[in-house]
C-alpha cells in the first residue's frame, strides 16, 4: 500500500476497514492512519466520509459489472454460458463472504436512508444487474425472461445471505445446481439448420 498514490491508499484502507468493521464503526482518522496519511489529505480527495463510502461502493459495483462484460466477451453467442458464468463467479466468492459479508448487504443495513448517495448507487447497480440478467434470459429463449431473471436474482442474492449467516451448508454447489435447473426447465431452442428429410416428403413409413 505504501507505494500507491494517496487516493488509492485511502480507498484501499477504507475497503479493508469498512469490510472488517463496518461503515459506521470506522472513523476518518482510522482510515487516514491505515493509509499512512492525514485527515486533511483525505479530505482533499473526498469531501466527506459519505463521499468516500460512495466511491468505495462504486468500485465494488464496477468489479461486478466487469464480470458481466468479460463473460459477454468470452461467450458472445451463448447467453446460458454467461448466466452460468455469473453464477460460478458468485459461488466461488462465497467463502470470502462467509468471513466478511457482502459489501452491498452490509452497507444497506448501515444506510437506512434511501436518499443516501451510496444507497442510491447500490439500488441502481442492482437494477442494472437485473436488466442484464433479464436480457440474457430473453436471448437464451426462456419463455418468461422477467420471471426467470427474478428467480435467478433470488438465488444469487439468497446464496450470499445464507452464506453470510451460516444457515446453509455447501451453498456454492447448491447455487450452481439451482441455476442449472432453472435453465434446464427451458432447454435452449434447437439451432436452425437444413431438414433431415431431404426429399421434401413428410416423415413416415411410406
Amino acid at each position: 500500500m505504501a507505494t500507491l498514490p494517496p487516493r488509492e491508499r485511502i480507498l484501499d484502507a477504507a475497503e479493508e476497514l469498512f469490510a472488517r468493521e463496518g461503515i459506521k464503526a470506522v472513523g476518518v482518522q482510522a482510515i487516514a492512519d491505515r493509509a499512512s496519511t492525514t485527515k486533511m489529505a483525505l479530505y482533499r480527495h473526498f469531501a466527506t466520509k459519505d463521499a468516500l463510502v460512495e466511491e468505495w461502493l462504486r468500485i465494488v459495483a464496477a468489479d461486478y459489472t466487469a464480470v458481466f462484460d468479460r463473460l459477454a466477451e468470452a461467450h458472445p453467442d451463448d447467453p446460458r454460458a454467461q448466466i452460468l458464468g455469473m453464477a460460478r463467479f458468485i459461488a466461488d466468492g462465497l467463502p470470502g463472504i462467509s468471513h466478511r459479508g457482502c459489501p452491498f448487504i452490509n452497507s444497506i443495513a448501515e444506510l437506512p436512508d434511501r436518499a443516501h448517495p451510496a444507497r442510491r448507487l447500490i439500488e441502481a447497480h442492482k437494477a442494472g444487474q437485473l436488466r442484464r440478467l433479464t436480457d440474457l434470459c430473453a436471448r437464451a429463449g426462456l419463455p418468461d425472461p422477467d420471471e426467470a431473471a427474478a428467480e435467478l436474482t433470488f438465488v444469487l442474492e439468497g446464496a450470499q445471505v445464507s452464506t453470510q449467516n451460516g444457515s446453509v451448508e455447501h451453498a456454492g454447489e447448491r447455487l450452481m445446481r439451482i441455476v442449472g435447473a432453472v435453465l434446464e426447465r427451458h432447454p435452449a431452442p434447437a439451432p436452425d439448420g437444413p431438414s433431415r428429410h431431404r426429399t421434401g416428403r413428410p416423415p413416415g413409413n411410406g
